[in-house]
């Protein structure tokens, strides 16, 4: 863990010198959940909308420093093969940082997410940035957030019990490391104000879970789905509710912001 340790506090670091303002709502939300007392079993996924390289680890500079020294209180996440683990280096360091190494266009059914549906089954934490890349709104006004993708609705599926669901808001985080920065590059830019936005898993977890029985107990032959596969439907089904909350949750965050 002194991988994870020294991430997290250098972040903690970051978020109090390096910004001007860093809001957060809705901690004790995440942190509530992470008590083993209230996991029994059930996995806990993260979602939240992607706006800058940054976004993991700096937002986990919010957490107690104690939460870096437990894999228990640390989120596991998955991360691009050809971005993160190109050497033997930044392989180690990553994997060390409870990264699970992704390779892209090997679709859902890949060992990343097999190990990561195994976390979840142990009732480990899973973050996922659904849009699956850095999507800087502020650059592409109107565009909001792109189609969120189906490995999470895979990794929910195929747990044993449907994992609790929170929803993430990032803001800020943007102007730290802006798509179009010129030189540095590799430097961030201070002076930021973040905002971090926790939403409330009881519905959305309900939702899902109920998709999820619902889809299970049905015969799928028998209302002729795609046999190649058969669970695109309940997959865009899920990827909609996620999709749904965090968007909620950014339209309530910016007229909390911007009122």
């Amino acid at each position: 863990m002194l991988t994870v340790g020294a991430v997290g506090l250098a972040s903690k670091l970051f978020l109090r010198l390096g910004c001007s303002e860093v809001h957060v709502n809705g901690l004790p939300i995440l942190l509530d959940a992470l008590k083993e007392e209230n996991r029994r079993g059930q996995g806990i996924i993260t979602v939240a909308n992607h706006i800058s390289v940054w976004d993991d680890p700096v937002a986990w500079g919010i957490l107690p420093w104690r939460s870096y020294f437990s894999s228990r209180t640390t989120r596991w996440t998955l991360g691009a093969s050809d971005i993160m683990f190109t050497n033997p280096l930044s392989s180690q360091f990553f994997r060390n940082g409870q990264v699970i190494e992704t390779f892209r266009g090997q679709g859902i059914h890949q060992e990343a997410l097999n190990i990561a549906i195994e976390k979840l089954n142990c009732g480990d934490w899973i973050h996922i940035f659904p849009e699956g890349k850095v999507n800087q709104v502020k650059l592409h006004p109107g565009r909001g957030l792109l189609r969120f993708k189906w490995g999470v609705a895979h990794m929910m599926l195929r747990a044993k019990v449907p994992p609790k669901v929170i929803p993430i808001y990032l803001e800020g985080f943007d102007d730290v490391m802006p798509e179009n920065r010129g030189f540095p590059k590799f430097l961030p830019r201070l002076g930021s104000k973040i905002r971090v936005t926790f939403g409330e898993p009881t519905g959305i977890t309900q939702e899902v879970g109920s998709i999820i029985e619902g889809w299970k107990s049905q015969d799928h032959h028998a209302i002729g789905e795609c046999e190649a596969d058969p669970e695109a439907g309940v997959r865009i089904a899920l990827t909609d509710v996620l999709q749904r909350a965090v968007k909620r949750l950014g339209d309530h965050a910016t007229r909390q912001s911007h009122p």
